[in-house]
Formats: C-alpha cells, sequence, structure tokens
C-alpha cells in the first residue's frame, strides 16, 4: 500500500486515479488539437498565416474557457438543488455575453419546440398537480 498524505491508498485506487490523469490528459489534447484545427481553418478561410506558438496560446485560453463554463456550470446546477446541469445552466452561464445569450436561448427554444408534444404535456400536468397540492396542503395550515 502507498501512503500519501497520511492516506492509505490501495494499488487499484493509484490504478485508477492514474487512468482518470491519463483520460484527463487525452480529453486535454483532443480539445487543444480541435482547437488548432479550428483556429487554422480560420486563418485559412480569411487568407491568413497564423504562427505556432499563437495558436497553441488560442488552444490553451479555449481550454481554461471551458474548465471555467464548466465548473460555473456545475455551480448553477447545484445551487439550483440539481445534480445534472441542463440548458437554463447554460444559458445562465452566458448572461455576459448579450449576443451569445440571445442563441442560445434561441437554440433552446428551437430545442423545445422540437421535443414531442406528449412528453412536454406530462410534464406541465405533473407540475400543475404538484402546485394544487402544495396550494392545498397551505389551505389547510393557514385554516388551523
Amino acid at each position: 500500500m502507498d501512503v500519501e498524505g497520511g492516506e492509505d491508498r490501495s494499488d487499484l485506487q493509484v490504478d485508477q486515479i492514474v487512468e482518470e490523469d491519463s483520460m484527463d490528459d487525452l480529453i486535454r489534447d483532443r480539445f487543444r488539437l480541435s482547437a488548432i484545427s479550428i483556429a487554422e481553418a480560420e486563418a485559412k478561410k480569411n487568407g491568413m498565416e497564423i504562427g505556432g506558438s499563437v495558436v497553441a496560446c488560442i488552444s490553451d485560453l479555449a481550454f481554461k474557457y471551458a474548465e471555467n463554463v464548466a465548473k460555473d456550470l456545475e455551480l448553477f446546477a447545484h445551487h439550483a438543488g440539481r445534480k445534472v446541469v441542463n440548458m437554463d445552466d447554460v444559458v445562465l452561464s452566458a448572461h455576459r455575453n448579450d449576443s451569445l445569450a440571445a442563441s442560445l436561448r434561441s437554440m433552446c427554444n428551437e430545442l423545445k419546440a422540437k421535443e414531442p408534444q406528449s412528453e412536454r404535456k406530462r410534464k406541465k400536468g405533473s407540475a400543475k398537480k404538484e402546485d394544487k397540492a402544495s396550494s392545498s396542503n397551505a389551505v389547510r395550515i393557514t385554516d388551523l
């Protein structure tokens, strides 16, 4: 067993940590390669050349920005009492950029419009039942 920071760790736990770290590195590398590819494609489309160090800097900034957005999304969902991020959290994350927020709201509305009608009715119906139940409870409380 390895002792690290006063804690005993089994070989299995160490292997899991190493595997998670390698997965994080793989995701980071793929993200950066995608950002580099996009930057080079945009430069080519606009008839420009872009230096390697500039592309590397752009990919690093994009990755750090994506990490910050992911943390914000997690916090927004947690604040709302959820464990899962939803579209409202994504729209909220763009509150400092009006045009991005408008685009995200538009996309969100389009996606909601494409939802099957029966599912949307079911969700609204259950919410109304909960509202009626809570309001009837409130009436009972005030009558006591």
